[in-house]
């Protein structure tokens, strides 16, 4: 009868007889929130969960109301490995252009993280170039991979956290109520007040809003065909 006997781990090259730990492997779940609204930045997160802690609720951040979200960001930033948040401004946006600028919010996100990620699972159709390791594109990754619904989580409260300090910085546009999406009301409040300093000057309802003379950012109809920048 042949016995079968689990192999031995190696041992350092000296010969000490002491095994090689292996390395361990972390993967990254990365998100953003907000390349649709007419105002403020886009955010970008990236988290490497631990899989001995594990956080009840996580879902697509779209599927969870406000509540639910609050809950949850506290406790993926204490029992997750490792997370970071990254904000893209309006002026990056209006350079870039909104794919652009979501991909380099993306990289920024996924390069600062410590420990670093050995892969990374990019929410979406694309992966960022220049990435700090390999990764693959998830479409509806939000809704399907456990460390890209806690990303997804990160950057929404994050950015509607800030969308709320705008609201007071300006107020009349309602920036605490759609976080700058383009709401009737956002789009009313645009009529009547004009773009303030986040809106973004090459997204066309609010080009079109601007004096003649500030209409100088190409129109961004759209971003899944941009070109990326040199």
């Amino acid at each position: 009868m042949t016995r079968l006997r689990a192999a031995a781990p190696p041992v350092s090259p000296a010969g000490s007889g002491v095994p090689i730990a292996k390395a361990p492997t972390y993967v990254a779940g990365v998100d953003e929130a907000g390349r649709g609204p007419l105002a403020g930045p886009v955010v970008c997160a990236a988290v490497i969960l631990d899989p001995r802690r594990r956080i009840r609720g996580l879902a697509d951040s779209k599927q969870l109301d406000e509540a639910q979200r609050e809950q949850l960001y506290p406790k993926i930033i204490a029992r997750c490995i490792a997370w970071q948040v990254v904000f893209v401004e309006r002026e990056e946006i209006d350079r870039l252009n909104i794919l652009w600028a979501t991909m380099t919010g993306m990289r920024r996100a996924l390069a600062a993280i410590s420990p670093a990620a050995t892969r990374a699972v990019i929410d979406g159709d694309r992966v960022p170039p220049g990435l700090p390791c390999p990764a693959t594109a998830l479409v509806g990754g939000d809704g399907l991979h456990a460390a890209i619904m806690a990303a997804s989580i990160l950057a929404k409260v994050s950015r509607d956290r800030h969308m709320a300090a705008l609201c007071a910085r300006y107020p009349g546009y309602g920036f605490s109520r759609h976080k700058g999406y383009g709401t009737p009301e956002h789009v009313a409040a645009l009529d009547r007040l004009g773009p303030c300093a986040e809106h973004r000057r090459s997204f066309a309802p609010v080009r079109t809003r601007l004096p003649a003379h500030e209409r100088d950012a190409p129109v961004q109809e759209g971003f899944d065909m941009a070109p990326e920048p040199a």
